[in-house]
């Protein structure tokens, strides 16, 4: 049995889908029953529990040999130290108390670096914090930036013709597809115990927000163009649409963390096979 979580979003969405393919038997958990009766539909079992909810989690992980887990962001959190620290030992304590053998955390690139990165911290923290379990094999697959995330500036492209850049148009970023992670994340269930403790992933190559800029003005069929957010306006303009202060600060300093080159990975990375044009033109489709 896998457990998988994050199922109402992308990765948990791919990693659940990619191991019913396989016919492989899977538990999903969600927070709303509503959300699991269509994994119930496609022969899934549904666990009811919230990431902090020990005593959920721990039935939820209970009798699986493998689990894929991960931290959302928790928007409405306004400390991000205190919220992480909360799930990392929530999770420690669920999977320490269910007995499952091995665990598939999702984490980021540069989760290696102490500071500087803004909320990648959070799942820093969490990677110390679970790696310390002796009963259990953790396994941290760490993504680079979800090529999703460059959705959110949909609007101002179609509408403005521009693109916001928080960081210098040249400056290579590791990008990844989340259908990538999802099915590296079944991949690494799959393998059990033996799957590495670490496995560091990115899209086929590093990409820069000018490379980004040419791929949505040709896939959108209109010129746009890069507009610069100064690092010291970053944080008004992040809570002007709508972050409150501790969030709009980390992303500012995590736009930092791109700029000096101090968002980058341990090792070399695993390359994922989704191209940015391939996704962005399945995106848009």
């Amino acid at each position: 049995m896998f457990v998988v979580a994050g199922v109402t979003g992308h990765t948990g969405r791919v990693v659940a889908e990619t191991l019913l393919a396989q016919s492989l038997p899977v538990r999903v958990i969600v927070r709303d029953a509503k959300k699991g009766e269509a994994w119930k539909a496609k022969g899934a079992e549904v666990a009811l529990a919230e990431l902090k909810d020990v005593k959920a989690m721990t039935q939820a992980l209970r009798g699986a040999s493998g689990a894929y887990l991960l931290s959302p962001p928790a928007m409405q959190a306004t400390d991000l130290d205190k919220h992480g620290k909360e799930i990392a030992e929530a999770l420690k304590a669920a999977i320490s108390e269910s007995g499952v053998k091995h665990v598939v955390f999702l984490s980021s690139i540069a989760a290696q670096v102490p500071s500087g990165t803004g909320p990648i911290l959070m799942v820093r923290h969490i990677e110390q914090v679970l790696g310390a379990i002796k009963s259990t094999h953790v396994t941290f697959l760490r993504a680079g930036y979800f090529m999703e995330n460059l959705l959110a500036n949909l609007h101002p492209m179609k509408e403005q013709g521009v693109l916001p850049a928080m960081f210098g148009p040249e400056k290579p970023v590791e990008m990844v597809a989340t259908a990538d992670i999802g099915a590296v994340a079944a991949e690494l269930l799959r393998a059990g115990t033996s799957a590495p403790k670490v496995v560091e992933l990115s899209g086929p190559s590093p990409t820069t927000l000018s490379q980004v800029l040419k791929v949505f003005s040709a896939a959108l069929k209109k010129p746009l163009t890069l507009a610069p957010v100064p690092a010291a306006a970053q944080v008004g303009v992040l809570t002007g649409v709508g972050l409150n202060q501790a969030w709009a600060q980390g992303y500012a300093d995590m736009n930092a963390a791109v700029e000096n080159q101090t968002l980058k990975f341990e090792g070399t990375p695993r390359r994922g096979l989704i191209s940015l044009e391939q996704f962005v033109s399945r995106a848009l489709s």
